[in-house]
Order: C-alpha cells, then structure tokens, then sequence
C-alpha cells in the first residue's frame, strides 16, 4: 500500500443541524449522524458538542452501543436503558448486526464485487491510522460491490463482516481504491475530489432488544 503522509486534523466546526431521528421507541433511538460531527467529545478544546451530548439532550438516557469516524455519516444506534445497551452490544459482539455502507472511491476496481480479508491492528506512532499486519493484526472482513461509476470514481456497497477501526478506509486502500476524500488514507487526486470524506452508514439492521422484532433501518446516501 502506497503510505500517506499524515495530514493536519481540520479545525474542529460541527454541523449546527437538526438532530435526525431514524427509528425511537422507549429502549432504542437510531439517529442519522451528518459528516463533521464527532460521535463522542474529543480531549481537545472545543469539542464537547458531539452526537452523544446532543442525543442526550434529546433523551437523558441515550447511551452509544458503536460509533462512526467523525466525517463518516449515517446511521447510529443508542439504547435507552442498561438492559437494552448490553443486548445489542451483544449483537454486535457476537456479528448478529448487518450494516451497510456506500464508499466514493477513486478509480475502478478491475471485478465488479469481492471479499477483503486482511487483519488490522493501530499503527501506534502514527495513531489513529491503522495498518494492515498479518502477525498481530485482528481479523477484518469486508465485503463489497460495485454500484456505480464515473468517469473517475466508483461507487461501492460495502458490507463490513467485522467492526475494526477505519476498516472500510483501509481495505479500500488495500484495493487501491482509497475513499474520495480521505484524509489519512487517500492520495491528493483523491483526497481533494470532494469536499468531505465519501462513506456512508446507509443501512443497520439488528434484532430490537426487547421485542426480538428485526428492524431494517435505512439512510440516503448524503454524496
């Protein structure tokens, strides 16, 4: 894999949004969070306002169950009580949630689907990258397949098997195929072709941890 030169963490300018509730009972809320909104407060000055404080201003027992990068949108989930949490951390613990993403990426894939298969693990002085080790990486799976195409990019369904940080970013890379404004894993061309990172959180489905109903929620795609 070609390596990227760390660039500087933007300025940290949250989207004043309304907050955009997909799915909400008394034990589950499912928000749609847009790009440039960290999903938990950072340790730097400023950035307290997140996904989870605003959710729990809409609900004071919101608690997150997973999390997406800060500029990836979609869908999240929060569970509502201590019961609800542990069921679906389960879920994702034991791989029971299908999730579904849409990745902008540079160039065209030689096959129109495939499997990555490659272990992750942090890539610790230059964290939060992660990096590809088959010796002390943990397991990554990603599914995926082509949707569409321009003239300079293509457009992936990806459905991540596993839930490992910056997954989908690096297994495209792996492809050579980095995402369309990536800010630690694509080249300039790449990188400068939108004016945020194009990865979306477009489908989750998982059982509702109190009425084993299957919930198929759903997002547009935002690029």
């Amino acid at each position: 894999m070609t390596v990227i030169p760390q660039r500087p963490r933007p300025d940290y300018n949250p989207p004043m949004v309304p907050l955009a509730v997909v799915y909400e009972d008394e034990f589950v809320l499912v928000l749609d969070k847009p790009t440039g909104l960290l999903t938990v407060s950072g340790t730097s000055p400023g950035t307290h306002d997140c996904l989870e404080s605003r959710a729990i201003d809409y609900n004071s027992e919101a608690r997150l169950v997973h999390r997406l990068d800060w500029d990836t949108s979609g869908l999240i989930i929060f569970g509502l009580t201590a019961k609800t949490r542990a069921h679906l951390g389960r879920q994702f613990e034991d791989r029971v949630v299908k999730k579904q993403y849409i990745a902008r990426v540079w160039g065209h894939p030689d096959q129109q689907s495939g499997i990555v298969n490659q272990p992750l693990r942090c890539d610790w002085p230059n964290r939060p990258r992660q990096m590809i080790d088959h010796e002390q990486g943990r397991e990554a799976i990603t599914e995926w397949e082509v949707i569409s195409q321009t003239e300079t990019t293509t457009d992936l369904l990806m459905k991540p098997k596993t839930g490992r940080s910056h997954q989908l970013r690096v297994h495209c890379q792996y492809l050579g195929h980095p995402i369309i404004g990536d800010r630690m894993y694509a080249p300039d061309e790449a990188y400068y072709a939108h004016e945020r990172m194009c990865l979306h959180s477009t489908q989750v489905e998982f059982y509702h941890p109190v009425t084993r109903e299957w919930l198929n929620l759903k997002s547009p795609c935002p690029f």
